[in-house]
Protein backbone atom coordinates (compact mmCIF):
# COMPACT_ATOMS: atom_id res chain seq x y z
CA UNK A 1 0.00 0.00 0.00
CA UNK A 2 1.56 3.75 -1.07
CA UNK A 3 0.96 5.97 1.13
CA UNK A 4 -1.74 7.52 -0.81
CA UNK A 5 -3.92 5.34 -2.06
CA UNK A 6 -4.82 4.75 -5.74
CA UNK A 7 -7.82 2.92 -7.75
CA UNK A 8 -7.90 2.84 -11.69
CA UNK A 9 -11.72 3.30 -13.06
CA UNK A 10 -12.20 0.78 -16.08
CA UNK A 11 -15.48 2.58 -17.23
CA UNK A 12 -18.01 1.56 -20.57
CA UNK A 13 -18.29 3.72 -23.20
CA UNK A 14 -21.29 1.57 -24.75
CA UNK A 15 -23.23 2.12 -21.06
CA UNK A 16 -22.54 2.26 -17.87
CA UNK A 17 -25.07 2.24 -14.60
CA UNK A 18 -24.88 6.38 -13.23
CA UNK A 19 -24.94 5.06 -9.38
CA UNK A 20 -22.31 1.16 -9.64
CA UNK A 21 -20.11 4.42 -11.32
CA UNK A 22 -20.52 7.57 -9.35
CA UNK A 23 -21.57 6.05 -5.34
CA UNK A 24 -17.60 4.29 -5.13
CA UNK A 25 -16.43 7.62 -7.16
CA UNK A 26 -17.54 9.70 -4.77
CA UNK A 27 -17.40 7.60 -2.02
CA UNK A 28 -13.21 6.47 -2.59
CA UNK A 29 -12.31 9.99 -3.31
CA UNK A 30 -13.95 11.28 0.02
CA UNK A 31 -11.85 8.82 1.76
CA UNK A 32 -8.88 10.42 0.11
CA UNK A 33 -8.24 7.76 -2.63
CA UNK A 34 -6.36 9.14 -5.92
CA UNK A 35 -8.61 7.65 -8.53
CA UNK A 36 -7.94 7.34 -12.80
CA UNK A 37 -10.56 6.82 -15.17
CA UNK A 38 -10.08 4.69 -18.15
CA UNK A 39 -12.43 3.75 -20.92
CA UNK A 40 -11.29 0.40 -23.84
CA UNK A 41 -10.22 3.64 -26.60
CA UNK A 42 -9.65 6.72 -24.39
CA UNK A 43 -13.25 8.76 -25.30
CA UNK A 44 -15.43 10.03 -22.32
CA UNK A 45 -17.59 7.11 -21.23
CA UNK A 46 -20.76 7.03 -22.16
CA UNK A 47 -23.99 6.40 -19.12
CA UNK A 48 -27.06 4.20 -19.89
CA UNK A 49 -29.81 7.09 -20.04
CA UNK A 50 -32.09 4.76 -17.97
CA UNK A 51 -29.95 5.00 -15.10
CA UNK A 52 -30.45 8.75 -15.04
CA UNK A 53 -33.83 8.75 -15.55
CA UNK A 54 -36.01 10.02 -12.12
CA UNK A 55 -38.87 7.41 -13.43
CA UNK A 56 -36.29 4.85 -12.92
CA UNK A 57 -34.40 5.38 -10.13
CA UNK A 58 -35.85 8.58 -8.38
CA UNK A 59 -35.12 12.35 -8.57
CA UNK A 60 -32.58 12.26 -5.90
CA UNK A 61 -30.25 9.52 -7.11
CA UNK A 62 -31.03 11.16 -10.23
CA UNK A 63 -30.26 14.40 -9.62
CA UNK A 64 -26.71 13.46 -7.50
CA UNK A 65 -25.18 11.26 -10.36
CA UNK A 66 -25.69 13.82 -13.18
CA UNK A 67 -24.47 16.52 -11.02
CA UNK A 68 -20.76 15.00 -10.56
CA UNK A 69 -21.06 13.39 -14.45
CA UNK A 70 -21.59 16.85 -15.26
CA UNK A 71 -18.67 18.21 -13.34
CA UNK A 72 -16.00 15.52 -13.25
CA UNK A 73 -13.21 16.25 -14.82
CA UNK A 74 -11.84 12.68 -14.89
CA UNK A 75 -14.97 11.30 -16.20
CA UNK A 76 -14.78 13.95 -18.63
CA UNK A 77 -11.51 13.12 -19.93
CA UNK A 78 -10.54 9.56 -19.22
CA UNK A 79 -7.19 7.31 -20.17
CA UNK A 80 -6.60 5.23 -22.94
CA UNK A 81 -7.10 1.39 -21.14
CA UNK A 82 -4.08 -0.07 -22.82
CA UNK A 83 -1.97 2.99 -22.17
CA UNK A 84 -2.63 2.61 -18.20
CA UNK A 85 -0.13 0.48 -16.13
CA UNK A 86 -2.75 -1.58 -13.78
CA UNK A 87 -0.25 -2.84 -11.44
CA UNK A 88 0.62 0.97 -10.60
CA UNK A 89 -2.81 0.93 -8.92
CA UNK A 90 -4.17 -0.30 -5.11
CA UNK A 91 -7.27 -1.00 -6.68
CA UNK A 92 -8.80 -1.33 -10.02
CA UNK A 93 -12.91 -0.56 -10.08
CA UNK A 94 -15.31 -2.07 -13.12
CA UNK A 95 -18.94 -0.26 -12.74
CA UNK A 96 -21.30 -2.48 -14.31
CA UNK A 97 -24.09 -1.48 -16.85
CA UNK A 98 -25.60 -3.67 -19.85
CA UNK A 99 -23.05 -1.87 -22.23
CA UNK A 100 -19.57 -3.50 -20.32
CA UNK A 101 -21.11 -6.43 -22.60
CA UNK A 102 -19.57 -4.87 -24.89
CA UNK A 103 -16.39 -3.79 -24.84
CA UNK A 104 -15.16 -3.80 -21.14
CA UNK A 105 -15.94 -7.39 -20.84
CA UNK A 106 -14.22 -8.34 -24.07
CA UNK A 107 -11.52 -5.96 -23.72
CA UNK A 108 -7.79 -7.48 -23.32
CA UNK A 109 -6.07 -4.74 -21.44
CA UNK A 110 -9.66 -5.21 -18.90
CA UNK A 111 -8.86 -8.65 -17.96
CA UNK A 112 -5.44 -8.31 -18.16
CA UNK A 113 -6.30 -5.07 -15.28
CA UNK A 114 -8.42 -7.49 -13.36
CA UNK A 115 -5.85 -10.14 -13.20
CA UNK A 116 -3.27 -7.80 -11.98
CA UNK A 117 -5.29 -6.58 -9.51
CA UNK A 118 -6.37 -9.84 -8.03
CA UNK A 119 -3.15 -12.16 -8.64
CA UNK A 120 -0.74 -9.81 -7.62
CA UNK A 121 0.65 -9.16 -4.37
CA UNK A 122 -0.85 -6.03 -3.30
CA UNK A 123 -3.95 -5.17 -5.82
CA UNK A 124 -7.48 -5.64 -4.80
CA UNK A 125 -10.55 -5.14 -7.56
CA UNK A 126 -13.97 -4.10 -7.43
CA UNK A 127 -16.22 -5.22 -9.59
CA UNK A 128 -19.90 -4.71 -10.31
CA UNK A 129 -23.07 -5.79 -11.35
CA UNK A 130 -22.96 -7.09 -15.63
CA UNK A 131 -19.16 -5.73 -15.19
CA UNK A 132 -19.27 -9.41 -13.34
CA UNK A 133 -19.64 -10.81 -16.68
CA UNK A 134 -15.83 -10.14 -17.39
CA UNK A 135 -14.67 -13.17 -14.74
CA UNK A 136 -16.27 -14.88 -17.56
CA UNK A 137 -13.85 -14.41 -19.98
CA UNK A 138 -10.64 -14.08 -17.53
CA UNK A 139 -8.15 -16.72 -17.36
CA UNK A 140 -4.32 -17.11 -15.51
CA UNK A 141 -1.34 -17.80 -17.08
CA UNK A 142 -1.80 -21.72 -16.76
CA UNK A 143 -5.45 -21.56 -18.65
CA UNK A 144 -7.52 -22.01 -15.51
CA UNK A 145 -10.57 -19.01 -15.08
CA UNK A 146 -9.73 -16.07 -12.50
CA UNK A 147 -13.21 -17.08 -10.70
CA UNK A 148 -13.35 -20.65 -10.96
CA UNK A 149 -13.72 -21.95 -6.96
CA UNK A 150 -14.23 -18.19 -5.95
CA UNK A 151 -17.60 -17.07 -4.25
CA UNK A 152 -18.94 -13.97 -6.38
CA UNK A 153 -22.30 -12.26 -6.64
CA UNK A 154 -23.52 -9.85 -9.71
CA UNK A 155 -26.45 -9.35 -12.08
CA UNK A 156 -28.74 -12.16 -11.56
CA UNK A 157 -31.09 -13.85 -14.37
CA UNK A 158 -34.18 -13.35 -12.45
CA UNK A 159 -33.77 -9.23 -12.71
CA UNK A 160 -32.51 -9.59 -16.62
CA UNK A 161 -35.61 -11.34 -17.32
CA UNK A 162 -37.79 -8.58 -16.47
CA UNK A 163 -35.25 -5.92 -19.18
CA UNK A 164 -34.80 -8.11 -22.16
CA UNK A 165 -37.33 -9.51 -24.20
CA UNK A 166 -38.31 -13.23 -25.55
CA UNK A 167 -35.01 -12.90 -27.76
CA UNK A 168 -32.88 -11.41 -25.54
CA UNK A 169 -33.98 -7.48 -27.17
CA UNK A 170 -32.69 -4.57 -24.51
CA UNK A 171 -35.16 -1.35 -24.60
CA UNK A 172 -32.82 0.39 -26.96
CA UNK A 173 -32.90 -2.58 -29.35
CA UNK A 174 -29.54 -4.12 -28.81
CA UNK A 175 -29.33 -8.27 -28.84
CA UNK A 176 -27.97 -8.81 -24.95
CA UNK A 177 -24.92 -11.16 -26.23
CA UNK A 178 -25.20 -13.23 -22.97
CA UNK A 179 -26.58 -13.59 -19.50
CA UNK A 180 -23.75 -12.60 -16.40
CA UNK A 181 -25.32 -15.52 -14.64
CA UNK A 182 -24.95 -18.27 -16.81
CA UNK A 183 -21.55 -17.42 -17.66
CA UNK A 184 -20.09 -17.19 -14.68
CA UNK A 185 -21.46 -19.97 -13.59
CA UNK A 186 -20.13 -22.47 -16.02
CA UNK A 187 -16.63 -21.65 -15.66
CA UNK A 188 -16.67 -22.23 -12.21
CA UNK A 189 -17.61 -19.17 -10.20
CA UNK A 190 -19.49 -20.08 -6.53
CA UNK A 191 -22.62 -17.73 -7.44
CA UNK A 192 -25.00 -16.22 -4.91
CA UNK A 193 -26.29 -12.96 -5.90
CA UNK A 194 -28.79 -12.95 -2.54
CA UNK A 195 -31.76 -12.42 -3.88
CA UNK A 196 -33.16 -12.44 -0.37
CA UNK A 197 -30.96 -9.72 0.79
CA UNK A 198 -31.81 -5.67 0.08
CA UNK A 199 -27.40 -5.66 -0.90
CA UNK A 200 -25.28 -7.99 -2.17
CA UNK A 201 -21.41 -7.34 -2.01
CA UNK A 202 -19.00 -10.72 -1.79
CA UNK A 203 -15.53 -10.28 -0.84
CA UNK A 204 -13.29 -13.77 -1.91
CA UNK A 205 -9.51 -12.75 -1.49
CA UNK A 206 -8.43 -9.33 -3.97
CA UNK A 207 -11.33 -10.11 -5.64
CA UNK A 208 -14.71 -7.85 -4.29
CA UNK A 209 -18.60 -8.55 -6.68
CA UNK A 210 -21.36 -6.48 -6.35
CA UNK A 211 -25.41 -7.19 -7.16
CA UNK A 212 -26.24 -4.24 -8.70
CA UNK A 213 -27.26 -0.43 -8.12
CA UNK A 214 -28.48 -0.75 -4.87
CA UNK A 215 -25.27 -2.26 -3.11
CA UNK A 216 -23.11 0.04 -4.59
CA UNK A 217 -22.27 2.13 -1.63
CA UNK A 218 -21.70 -0.98 0.58
CA UNK A 219 -19.19 -2.02 -2.08
CA UNK A 220 -17.41 0.77 -2.21
CA UNK A 221 -17.30 0.35 1.00
CA UNK A 222 -16.33 -3.11 1.41
CA UNK A 223 -12.95 -1.86 -0.53
CA UNK A 224 -12.10 0.78 0.96
CA UNK A 225 -12.15 -2.22 4.10
CA UNK A 226 -10.44 -4.93 1.67
CA UNK A 227 -7.60 -1.49 1.67
CA UNK A 228 -7.89 -1.13 5.26
CA UNK A 229 -8.53 2.29 4.64
CA UNK A 230 -11.50 4.58 6.55
CA UNK A 231 -15.06 4.38 5.43
CA UNK A 232 -16.06 8.06 5.35
CA UNK A 233 -18.81 8.99 7.90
Amino acid sequence: MTDEATALFIVSEEGYWAEECIEPLTTLTDAGVDITVATPSGSEPVVDERSTDPENVGEETAERVREVIESDDRLANPEPLATVDAEAYDAVVFPGGHGTEWDVNQDRHARQALLSAVGGDEGKALVVCHAVGILAFTREADGSFLVEGREVTGFPNEWEEEIVDDNDLMPDGRKLPYWVEDEVKAVGGEWDAELDEDASVTADGDLVTARGPESSTAAAETLLEELELEVPA
